[in-house]
């Protein structure tokens, strides 16, 4: 069993063990429930630069990241630094995150909120909805067509937006439509754990200009970003890049500042090269 499998499995239990402790009229009573969405996606489209930034302490693949850092100093970094949005981990076996963090995120800044989890059951719609989330990740990877458009209509009707994530055409093609708000290209080969820029690269032209194009994983460059902005990318996941410092909040405003020294206006690029 590979790793994604065993996380899904893993996953499959821990739900299940939420959902006999705290019903879901418990999480529906909380004061953030009822919050407006800030929107993600329209950050990204009026954005120079399209960061989105993530607090992650491990992943199975690199160990420990960065355990040293507070979750509200990271937001307020993060926020201070000009990035579109924030990327929160909120798993705890495999990557050391917490629903407390996603609150904690929340309760410090203003800037639009990632639940990043491997969400396979509408409950952890309704847990993110409740912590303080505005935009939730699908995987399709571990979902079949008909649970993404399951999760994401109940998340549009949440009120939540939707960053549908695939790692190559397949996925892609199964999964696209209407209730997703983003398409998250991801770099790295699940198989291999290789990553490649150029699955970035091979997949725009097949995303509709209707979704906010973002590309995750092995974007640790400015030159990266460039690179795949003519791409009609608007979105970029860094995920390890800034936490690996001491202070991402810093890494993070140092990165968008040499990024935004010299990149065009957002309505300038055009998929000429792909088309």
């Amino acid at each position: 069993m590979d790793i994604l499998q065993r996380i899904i499995a893993d996953k499959r239990k821990e739900v299940a063990l939420k959902k006999s402790i705290v019903p879901i009229s418990q999480l529906e009573a909380t004061a953030l429930f009822g919050r407006a969405t800030i929107s993600l996606s329209d950050r990204l489209r009026n954005s120079t630069s399209g960061i989105i930034a993530e607090h992650k302490r491990r992943s199975p693949s690199k160990a420990v990241i960065n355990q040293k850092v507070s979750v509200q100093d990271v937001a307020l970094g993060y926020e201070k630094a000009g990035v579109c949005g924030m990327s929160v981990l909120t798993d705890g076996k495999y990557f050391g995150g917490s629903l407390d963090d996603l609150l904690l995120a929340r309760a410090s800044v203003q800037m639009p909120i990632l639940r990043k989890e491997f969400i396979i059951d509408e409950y952890q719609l309704i847990e993110a909805k409740a912590h303080g989330a505005n935009i939730i990740l699908l995987i399709a990877a571990v979902l079949s067509r008909a649970e993404v458009k399951l999760l994401s209509e109940t998340a549009k009707h949440l009120g939540l937006e939707v960053l549908l994530e695939v790692h190559n055409e397949e996925e892609l093609r199964r999964s696209i439509m209407p209730s997703l708000d983003m398409l998250g290209v991801n770099n790295r080969n699940l198989k291999t754990f290789e990553v490649s820029l150029e699955t970035s690269r091979s997949l725009a032209p097949q995303i509709p200009e209707d979704f906010v194009k973002v590309s995750e994983s092995g974007i640790s460059t400015v030159e990266a970003i460039k690179a795949l902005q003519p791409y009609g990318y608007q979105g970029f996941l860094i995920g390890e890049n800034f936490m690996r410092t001491e202070n991402p909040g810093a890494s993070a405003q140092k990165f968008i500042k040499e990024l935004e020294g010299d990149v065009e206006r957002p309505d300038s690029y055009q998929e000429r090269d792909v088309s």
